[in-house]
């Protein structure tokens, strides 16, 4: 099979497709054919980096849809000709960028009918990082209000339309030039972060951060007692930090995705309900995945960026 991999930490340019040995599933397994994998701002870090993969080669991704080829002994919810969508296991379980992929079975869940191959492909980390952020950590509900920062980011866009499908009032930092596609998917309140100050916001019950920085220690002052942000940059809580939010009353949780098949199933029952919908910012076939990477490390484009890899004609 063809996937796309590197030899060396660096820019866009060390990606290069080459050809791997087909995997085998083991016990509770299925190998999926990838019809599409959705580009994530993890899959440039650990390019650059090495990131929790540490010194290449290894093949980046975490994003599939695609459809069953094989399972084996064990599994019981899928069959040949399936076609279904989810997270490998992060940060571990990578390799999406290829044209065959396992994983446990219950990695995946049933791709909705209303929705492509591309759209799915564009969903499973960023909107289970919204999802675990807002749902299982903050425990977003009805009336409360939310910040989320980078709203028309990948995760951004997806936690406002999962925030507001949770009854949230929801408010969005982003440049001027995004507001009405935020709007359009249901924001109440919008920040431009370039001149505006978003401090001045007060009685905020949840903030999700997609940034980093100062961002988490300002975004403290905008929280009513008993708030929470959630980072999902921070691999730790530090003690500055922390002991901000101590004195203001409020709570700091930092977290890492998970694969996660009730939340999965949660997604997609959002997108059959018209809830959720990816905004696709590009698609391209997996031959160009440097052109791809180079495009989402602009952090300009709203939404995700998508490798087409297509079915295998390779043995």
């Amino acid at each position: 099979m063809r996937a796309i991999s590197q030899d060396v930490l660096g820019g866009p340019e060390v990606l290069k497709v080459i050809e791997l040995p087909r995997p085998t599933p083991g016990p509770t397994e299925v190998l999926v054919r990838v019809h599409a994998a959705g580009l994530n701002p993890t899959d440039w870090k650990h390019r650059a980096h090495g990131g929790f993969l540490g010194q290449p080669p290894f093949v980046l991704g975490w994003d599939v849809s695609g459809v069953v080829e094989e399972v084996d002994t064990g599994v019981t919810l899928y069959q040949p000709g399936d076609e279904v969508f989810g997270m490998l296991r992060y940060p571990f379980g990578n390799g999406a960028f290829a044209e065959y992929v396992t994983a446990p079975s219950r990695t995946f869940v049933p791709k909705p009918a209303e929705i492509d191959h591309v759209q799915a492909g564009a969903l499973p980390l960023a909107a289970l990082t919204a999802w675990q952020a807002l749902v299982d950590t903050a425990g977003v509900r009805s009336g409360q209000r939310v910040l989320v920062h980078a709203a028309a980011g990948g995760v951004g866009h997806l936690a406002v339309q999962i925030a507001k499908a949770r009854g949230a009032h929801v408010i969005g930092t982003a440049s001027a030039a995004k507001h009405d596609f935020l709007r359009s998917l249901g924001a109440d309140e919008l920040i431009d972060y370039r001149n505006e100050d978003f401090t001045e916001l007060k009685d905020v019950d949840v903030v999700l951060d997609t940034i980093g920085g100062d961002y988490g220690s300002r975004s403290l002052e905008t929280l009513r007692p008993g708030g929470t942000l959630v980072s999902i940059v921070l691999s730790r809580v530090d003690e500055e930090l922390a002991a901000k939010a101590g004195a203001l009353g409020v709570r700091v949780r930092n977290m890492l995705v998970e694969p996660d098949h009730t939340g999965m199933r949660a997604i997609a029952a959002l997108v059959t309900a018209g809830r959720l919908k990816a905004e696709i910012a590009a698609v391209l076939p997996m031959e160009e995945a440097a052109k791809a990477h180079a495009l989402g490390e602009t952090n300009r484009t709203a939404g995700k960026i998508v490798l087409e890899i297509g079915p295998s004609t390779a043995k």
